[in-house]
């Protein structure tokens, strides 16, 4: 059977097109064992090669690109952060029906935190803290930037139309008064390195709750750095947000544009991904939640 489908013009992918594609590219995996990944990533399919190796197929053409900047950076990111990152192995080319280039990845342990249900939530919102100030202090001469990293405010009139029509499903009123606060922000005095993309499904944590690897670099490039404060509101309850701002050292300003760069991703994919993505949802839905609790409080 193939995987589910999340976007319209995805290609037919399933265990028999990842086990031609690898046998025939690279023989010295041919016959390892192949394992769907039931990530709740949205961007690419993953298929567990033996122990030790993943197998990345994007779904949609806009995806491509980001093969070539994984090669080029990951490494470049990977020896200045605390914890693992993705690691690029091996690049496929198109072939049986698949029509983009794949990639291969190192396996890394773990697993994705449970937003509300975090066994050590002040330690992990120190941990978050400290990836993000260590992407931030990364040189970024001749990095990519991110489509995430432009300025909030080129995002109004699309996240007001969107809360919009979220009518009956969130509490339109609020979420409207909250993004014109975080619209009305300062804007960012410099740009830095992102992650771009930092939601449980993309954390894996260890045993003990800490942070063990970030994986899912498919956002990332030079931006402002309120887009990695997202972290707060998708992984962190209000107490552990605490910790997390004053560890990242964030004024009210960047603070009030990460809960901006947070609740417009969060109400697009609420319209998005209704239908087709159950986890996207719950974890959007108490991503709202979480910054009209925040703003009840102020």
């Amino acid at each position: 059977m193939g995987v589910r489908k999340l976007h319209d013009d995805e290609p037919d992918i399933d265990e028999d097109l990842v086990r031609a594609l690898v046998d025939e590219q690279f023989p010295r995996w041919a016959g390892l064992p192949l394992k769907h990944v039931d990530s709740h990533g949205t961007q690419n399919v993953l298929y567990r090669l033996g122990e030790e190796w993943v197998v990345r197929l994007p779904r949609l053409s806009g995806v491509v690109p980001e093969f070539a900047d994984a090669r080029r950076w990951l490494p470049h990111l990977a020896t200045r952060l605390p914890v693992p990152i993705p690691e690029q192995v091996a690049v496929g080319e198109p072939g049986h029906g698949f029509p983009w280039p794949w990639a291969v990845h190192r396996w890394l342990t773990g697993r994705n935190p449970a937003a509300g249900r975090l066994e050590r939530p002040g330690a992990l919102a120190a941990d978050l803290a400290g990836f993000v100030t260590a992407m931030r202090a990364i040189d970024t001469t001749g990095a990519p930037e991110a489509y995430r990293g432009r300025p909030l405010a080129e995002r109004a009139a699309d996240t007001r139309e969107v809360i919009g029509r979220l009518a009956g499903v969130i509490d339109t009123v609020s979420a409207l008064a909250a993004w014109e606060e975080s619209v009305s922000a300062p804007g960012a005095s410099r740009t830095v390195w992102l992650h771009g993309d930092l939601q449980p499904g993309n954390l894996l944590v260890t045993e003990t709750g800490r942070l063990g690897a970030v994986i899912d670099f498919g956002c990332m490039g030079t931006g402002d750095p309120a887009v990695d404060l997202i972290a707060a509101w998708y992984v962190l309850g209000a107490p552990e947000r605490r910790v997390f701002r004053e560890a990242a050292a964030a004024d009210d300003a960047l603070w009030a544009r990460g809960r901006g760069w947070a609740l417009t991703l969060a109400v697009n994919e609420l319209a998005y991904y209704r239908d087709t993505n159950p986890f996207m949802v719950r974890t959007a839905s108490r991503v709202v939640d979480e910054i009209l609790a925040d703003a009840a409080r102020t």
